[in-house]
């Protein structure tokens, strides 16, 4: 094992504080608007999807969450009305994600100050050079090895 060298370690403590310190403040304004983040990535993704509708593992896979824990989170928003299941024609054992209108219109409400929060916390802190350059490296990060 090779360990970090002091460019390296400084490195990723700056990449965990910049992830903590954007995560609190989105997460924390989220939740005046009585969602939370994996709520917002759920209704924003179903939004944006045909008959605003997607499978569960295409849900969970994009989040990176397991299909079980995303099926226990669908049931919670569910039990709010943002979201319904549906059987997956194409999947017996799956079921499809479809935002409701109720989600809709949460989603609608809550975009804006979504929107504010992620200039305040993120967008207007960086220069654009700054967003190519993060931009640059997400695509790298990404990139399966």
């Amino acid at each position: 094992m090779e360990w970090l060298n002091a460019n390296e370690d400084r490195a990723w403590r700056a990449f965990r504080r910049l992830v903590i310190a954007v995560r609190t403040g989105t997460t924390r304004d989220l939740a005046d608007a009585g969602l939370s983040e994996p709520d917002y990535e759920v209704l924003s993704t179903l939004s944006e999807r045909p008959q605003h509708t997607s499978t569960l593992h295409e849900q969970a896979a994009k989040m990176g969450w397991s299909r079980s824990r995303l099926s226990r989170h669908a049931t919670r928003m569910e039990t709010r009305g943002l979201l319904r299941r549906a059987p997956d024609p194409d999947d017996g054992r799956g079921c499809l994600l479809v935002l409701t209108e109720q989600g809709m219109d949460t989603l609608t409400s809550a975009a804006p100050a979504h929107v504010a929060s992620v200039r305040r916390h993120f967008v207007d802190r960086l220069t654009p050079e700054d967003l190519a350059a993060l931009e640059d490296i997400a695509r790298k990060l990404e990139a399966p090895r």
